[in-house]
């Protein structure tokens, strides 16, 4: 099991540094999260073992349960929170998390600015755009993403470091890829979190700047 995650863990890294040759980009200009999510503390360890120092969970409950221990023990570990946040778990999240992807809509980003200022601290956030509509998918929509991009900035106080997406699964990502980094220019933010186990390559060539890669990494989830 170690060897395999840290051999998987090196397959994804070179995966990722030839598609930043390939794109004209730095080497290094791309952060690799690992997704987590799923899998007990057990199997974070060969992942630390092989350097891997961010990963990505979904779930505040269960990040929770899982890596206070390991933060404390590996102090340089930067958490992600890439799925769903509510409202009511703000608190928590502000605690926890060094990156927020998921920032949606306005009742989070006043939860967020109310805890970052009540507990001193400032994770970076993301806003998510739903950029195919889905009714299923959490995420603003694209023609309302730079304005409320500006609006957490003059009516909330945060500082927006980029922008996330999930392409729909049955549709070709390079089209959603292209379309959420116009949007990043014109909100002016760098950040790009887009590409996954299966296009991170392609979201590279189109400027991701955080890649959340899971399952090539840990294996399937139960």
């Amino acid at each position: 099991m170690n060897a395999t995650v840290e051999q998987n863990l090196a397959a994804i890294r070179a995966r990722i540094a030839s598609a930043e040759n390939e794109a004209g980009r730095a080497t290094g200009s791309v952060q690799l999260i690992a997704v987590s999510k799923t899998f007990p503390a057990a199997d974070m360890l060969p992942a630390l073992a092989g350097g891997q120092r961010l990963f990505g969970e979904n779930r505040v409950q269960e990040a929770e349960g899982k890596w206070p221990p390991l933060v404390a023990e590996t102090l340089d570990i930067e958490l992600h929170l890439i799925g769903p946040l509510q409202s009511n778990k703000a608190r928590e999240a502000v605690a926890l998390f060094d990156v927020i992807h998921t920032v949606d809509r306005e009742k989070i980003a006043a939860a967020l600015a109310a805890e970052m200022m009540r507990q001193g601290r400032a994770p970076r956030l993301f806003v998510q755009v739903n950029t195919g509509l889905e009714p299923q998918k959490a995420g603003i929509p694209p023609r309302e993403a730079v304005a409320f991009v500006k609006r957490c900035r003059s009516e909330h106080g945060l500082a927006v470091a980029g922008l996330m997406c999930i392409p729909p699964a049955d549709e070709a990502p390079g089209p959603h890829f292209a379309l959420l980094a116009k949007l990043a220019r014109e909100a002016g933010v760098d950040g790009l979190s887009m590409g996954m186990s299966g296009d991170f390559e392609t979201a590279i060539a189109f400027g991701a700047t955080h890649v959340r890669v899971g399952s090539a990494i840990f294996g399937g989830r139960s």
